[in-house]
C-alpha cells in the first residue's frame, strides 16, 4: 500500500514489490529487511515470507487513486530492477507513472545495469526521477556513470549509508545527491570529513545537495539515537531538491 513516509526526501511510499536481496555492503543492515520481519510478525499482507521477493499487482493502482500531486519514493521496501522481477512487471510500473503525471516518482536502485538495459527501450516520463545506490568506491562509484548513460529527467544519488571516504569522482550528468549514515544497532560510522568531499564536488558540480542525517553515530563520533544526532551538518540542515515537475 502507498503510505506517508518519514523518510526526509519524500512524501510518501509505493510498493507495487516488497522483498529483496543483498547484493553489496550496504546491504548489510537493510532498514527493509528489519521492517519485513517486523510486518510479517504483525501478519502484514504481503510480508508472509518475510523479506522474500513478492510482487503485489494490487498496488498498482494506488497513485491513480491519488489526485493531490504527491512525491513517491517507488520501492522503499525493494528494488523495482531486481533480477526477478519480470521485464513486464516493470513496464506496468512505468505504466502507471505515466498516467500519473501529477505525482513526482523517485525509483531507486543497486542494480544499475538492469535499471540502464530496461531504460534503453522506453522513454522516461518527466515526472520519473531515476536514482542509484552508492555506499562506497567498490560497489557504488561504478554505478555513477551507468546513471549518467540514462536518459532521464533528473538522475540523482542516494550516498546512504556512506562508508567511506570517496576522493575525488565524476559528478557529470547527475543532478541531486542525498548524503545520510546508518542508523541502527549495528551501523557503522559515516566521518564529516567524508562528507566535506561529497559536498565540496557538488558544489563545483552544481549538484543539489541534501543532507538527510547522521544516523546512530554523530557528527563527534558518538553512538546515540538518530534522533539525538539529528539532521544538521556544519551547523545547518541542507535540503535542496530539483524542481518537481508541472503536470
Amino acid at each position: 500500500m502507498s503510505t506517508q513516509s518519514s523518510i526526509e526526501w519524500t512524501e510518501m511510499t509505493w510498493n507495487p514489490t516488497v522483498g529483496c536481496t543483498k547484493i553489496s555492503p550496504g546491504c548489510k543492515n537493510c532498514y527493509a529487511e528489519t521492517m519485513a520481519k517486523r510486518l510479517k510478525a504483525m501478519g502484514m499482507r504481503g510480508y508472509e515470507n518475510g523479506f522474500r521477493l513478492n510482487l503485489m499487482p494490487e498496488r498498482l493502482s494506488e497513485p491513480l487513486d491519488r489526485r493531490k500531486p504527491t512525491v513517491y519514493f517507488v520501492n522503499s521496501m525493494s528494488d523495482l530492477f531486481h533480477e526477478r522481477v519480470p521485464l513486464e512487471y516493470i513496464e506496468r510500473v512505468f505504466d502507471v507513472m505515466t498516467k500519473a503525471p501529477q505525482h513526482t516518482f523517485q525509483v531507486l536502485t543497486k542494480r544499475a545495469e538492469r535499471m540502464a538495459k530496461f531504460c534503453e527501450g522506453v522513454t522516461v516520463p518527466d515526472n520519473v526521477w531515476l536514482g542509484v545506490s552508492v555506499e562506497n568506491r567498490k560497489y557504488g562509484l561504478p554505478r555513477i556513470p551507468v546513471l549518467r548513460g540514462m536518459d532521464a529527467p533528473i538522475r540523482f544519488l542516494s550516498i546512504e549509508p556512506l562508508l567511506e571516504d570517496f576522493g575525488t569522482f565524476d559528478l557529470t550528468g547527475i543532478d541531486w545527491a542525498i548524503v545520510g549514515g546508518e542508523s541502527g544497532r549495528k551501523a557503522r560510522p559515516m566521518k564529516s570529513v567524508w562528507i566535506d568531499g561529497i559536498k565540496r564536488q557538488c558544489d563545483e558540480a552544481g549538484v543539489k545537495f541534501f543532507f538527510k542525517q547522521w544516523g546512530t553515530w554523530g557528527a563527534d563520533g558518538e553512538k546515540r539515537s538518530k534522533s539525538a544526532n539529528g539532521r544538521e551538518y556544519r551547523n545547518r540542515v541542507w535540503d535542496a531538491m530539483p524542481a518537481l515537475a508541472s503536470p
